[in-house]
């Protein structure tokens, strides 16, 4: 078999993959909503591609897997070897998750960081508000994660949140605000947490997104502080989102200044850039992204690697869209003890649960998904329905 093609079209507001073959199999991988502009990146890899044979996925990645980088550029490298698993699985007549080793787990557990709704403001009560919703949605879910400080609107509608600069909208996702937090900011967000405690008591976990943009003496402050609230974790407090680089040294300081669990990975490229931060045991917790880590095997990776060093695994995924959601039930229905769930995707716009063939009428029961079953990564886009939503030029992705 050989790859005849590699195709991009961005479908709402996703860069989707399309490998085509000679002998009529195609792959699928999708890129997450906030990164339209990848396409271009994703086509430069065309080249390198045709004439391979898509079943020997670690063969092709070999010849493009270093030109990828930290978020958002590993993402066009991660879609593509999501794609090449999709066929190597309908090569085989088997679901990915059989040709990385087997299942270890029938159902995968997810948490929510992704269905939500606008919420009203950043006040305390706001948040509880929030939180209450979430627990009241069907998908029972066992934890929620929130948005705090320079990861909410708080670093702007909470005057005097922090000493440093303010940015002016960007315009685009990912511009990072950073500095010293006021003790006026660093109030507001206990309130904020004590509020959203007194609603889920223990019945709903919960786990705050912080950052990236703390200076280490206000993260391991913090940390301590909510220490009583048993918090499933604090994340991306000193790097992430696009940060390209990871600083083990400073997260170890503040993983072992605190009983609260640290942590970080969303944005970190390859297993490689995990190592330093897995074997000095820099934190508690890593969340790297299948879309972004170099793929499903790249993340399986990092996931037995971390066990091995006693560190919790939680991915990434909350813009991933619904092939992005294939992905992530493969690789995570393989990984060891350590894991705790993935973070459940949502797609850019409503429309794609009636495109996406091979899921559930409820994909997710009691916080836990099923497997997909169906050769490769399970899910395929219904061509026909797609097609309007099209953009002219890339009129002959489905061909």
């Amino acid at each position: 078999m050989k790859i005849t093609d590699l195709r991009c079209a961005v479908i709402g507001k996703h860069p989707i993959v399309r490998i085509v073959t000679d002998e009529g199999l195609y792959g699928l991988g999708e890129v997450e909503f906030t990164k339209t502009y990848l396409k271009p990146w994703v086509l430069h890899f065309r080249d390198a591609l045709i004439g391979e044979d898509p079943t020997d996925v670690e063969r092709v990645m070999l010849k493009i897997r270093q030109r990828g980088s930290f978020k958002p550029y590993g993402a066009a490298v991660s879609a593509i070897e999501h794609a090449l698993w999709d066929i190597a699985g309908k090569a085989a007549g088997a679901s990915v998750y059989k040709l990385l080793g087997g299942k270890v787990r029938d159902k995968v557990r997810v948490y929510n960081g992704s269905i939500r709704r606008k919420r009203t403001g950043d006040r305390p009560e706001d948040y509880a508000a929030d939180v209450k919703w979430m627990m009241e949605q069907p998908q029972n879910f066992f934890m929620i994660k929130q948005g705090i400080s320079f990861h909410s609107n708080m670093k702007d509608s909470i005057e005097g949140f922090h000493y440093g600069v303010t940015q002016k909208k960007a315009g685009y996702h990912g511009a990072m605000d950073q500095g010293v937090i006021s003790e006026r900011g660093f109030n507001h967000m206990l309130d904020c947490v004590i509020a959203m405690k007194e609603v889920l008591g223990d019945k709903v976990s919960l786990a705050l997104d912080c950052g990236p943009g703390w200076m280490l003496p206000d993260a391991i402050k913090f940390a301590r502080a909510v220490e009583k609230y048993n918090l499933m974790w604090l994340e991306d407090l000193l790097t992430g989102d696009y940060v390209p680089w990871v600083n083990p040294q400073a997260y170890r300081e503040l993983t072992t200044s605190t009983s609260t669990p640290i942590h970080t990975g969303e944005q970190i490229y390859l297993r490689h850039n995990f190592k330093e931060l897995i074997e000095t045991q820099a934190v508690r917790v890593i969340g790297p992204d299948p879309a972004d880590v170099g793929g499903i095997a790249e993340l399986k990776w990092v996931a037995e690697h971390a066990y091995m060093h006693s560190i919790l695994m939680a991915p990434h995924g909350t813009a991933n869209g619904l092939l992005g959601l294939g992905a992530l039930i493969n690789v995570c229905a393989t990984l060891p003890a350590n894991y705790i769930a993935f973070e459940y995707p949502s797609a850019s716009d409503p429309w794609w649960e009636d495109l996406v063939i091979g899921l559930p009428t409820q994909i997710v029961k009691d916080s836990m998904v099923d497997l997909l079953e169906a050769p490769g990564l399970g899910l395929d886009i219904d061509a026909e329905a797609a097609k309007k939503y099209l953009r002219d030029e890339d009129a002959g992705f489905f061909d």
